[in-house]
């Protein structure tokens, strides 16, 4: 029998890389398991275009009371769905009341892999940290029949305030990101791709990557929001998901750099994975779940400060052969343990399960 699932997100499809990383790649696989997912974005592509920018207030507001008529009539009406997935929230601002509703009539599955219990919001949307009630997610938490989580700090979060919970690490698709031969680079290149949320992490490491730039030649590629760095030779590319996994391709070494904070420790590693996915070693704050992620020394480097920042990264990017053995190593780690074909059935599991106890 197949299991209806209705998926809601906050974000339209293919826009976001946690719900992307998670319910949106796992969907697909799931139909192996007789699973069909529907996936529903609280928030329209219009009104995404704008959320992290300065202003805008009214599309927000509308692209906001938009969203909330749509969970309104999902919480209340009368679709064939066994089970409802809840990604991070129903809704972006406000209390549990969507989630409420829902688990009155349909078993829900609460997934997160950030540290949204924690009071944050966009410097652009600093507002709205009033409108997100601090016991929201703790309040889903106790709605939902099962709870999963990107990694074991979170799920200490979870575990007080469920009824059951499920680590269930963000995951790649290997078949999507396949190591492929590649000529070589005419000069190391050093990467990393993320958010504008992210960026700030990349900018405190500028002055030990100019540093390195005066012991080793190399290009520094950044995916994502423009950063200034003079002192560096430094390639911009634009996040796109079309162009995602090539504009990755030709990294020499992957960067992933955390502060060491309680936001920080519910990190799922998703740019270690990724990089680590196409077979480029990264070197990684150890911090959360990088520390699992990457084993220093074997697939990858960790740094813990500027020096050894300068010194991980040098030592990678004077040895090809050191490349290539943990690049190897650190493909093997993702197909054996990160695997989005090992885990979407997990989930497949999860829900059919929260659908066979009912509702609350």
């Amino acid at each position: 029998m197949t299991l209806r699932v209705l998926a809601l997100v906050p974000y339209p499809e293919g826009r976001a890389p946690g719900q992307r990383y998670r319910i949106e790649q796992w969907a697909p696989l799931m139909q192996h398991d007789r699973v069909e997912v529907v996936v529903s974005p609280f928030l329209s592509s219009p009104a995404m275009d704008v959320l992290y920018g300065a202003g805008y207030s009214w599309t927000k507001a509308w692209g906001t009371l938009r969203g909330y008529a749509r969970r309104i009539r999902e919480a209340l009406g009368r679709g064939s769905y066994d089970v409802v997935f809840v990604y991070r929230e129903a809704a972006l601002l406000g209390p549990a009341w969507i989630e409420a509703l829902i688990a009155r009539r349909l078993p829900i599955v609460f997934d997160f892999d950030d540290a949204i219990y924690l009071p944050t919001a966009s410097p652009a949307n600093a507002w709205s940290v009033a409108l997100k009630p601090p016991g929201k997610a703790a309040a889903i938490c106790r709605l939902a029949r099962h709870v999963t989580v990107g990694n074991d700090t979170l799920a200490r979060f979870a575990t007080p305030v469920s009824r059951a919970v499920t680590v269930v690490p963000s995951t790649i698709d290997t078949v999507v990101y396949a190591v492929s031969p590649r000529p070589d680079n005419p000069w190391p290149v050093v990467g990393w791709t993320g958010s504008a949320t992210t960026l700030p992490h990349l900018e405190r490491l500028i002055p030990a990557l100019i540093r390195l730039r005066e012991l080793v030649e190399y290009r520094l590629r950044v995916i994502g929001p423009r950063i200034s760095a003079p002192g560096l030779d430094l390639e911009w590319l634009p996040w796109s998901v079309e162009t995602e996994v090539q504009d990755l391709r030709p990294l020499d070494v992957g960067l992933m750099p955390l502060p060491d904070d309680e936001w920080s420790r519910g990190k799922c590693g998703m740019k270690a994975l990724q990089y680590m996915a196409l077979g480029v070693p990264p070197v990684v704050s150890p911090v959360g779940a990088n520390t699992t992620i990457v084993q220093d020394g074997v697939n990858g480097f960790h740094a813990r400060d500027d020096g050894e920042w300068v010194e991980k990264i040098r030592c990678l990017l004077r040895d090809a052969t050191l490349r290539r053995r943990l690049g190897a190593e650190a493909r093997r780690t993702i197909e054996e343990r990160y695997s989005a074909r090992i885990h979407a059935p997990r989930m497949a599991s999860v829900l059919r399960e929260a659908a066979e106890c009912g509702a609350a």
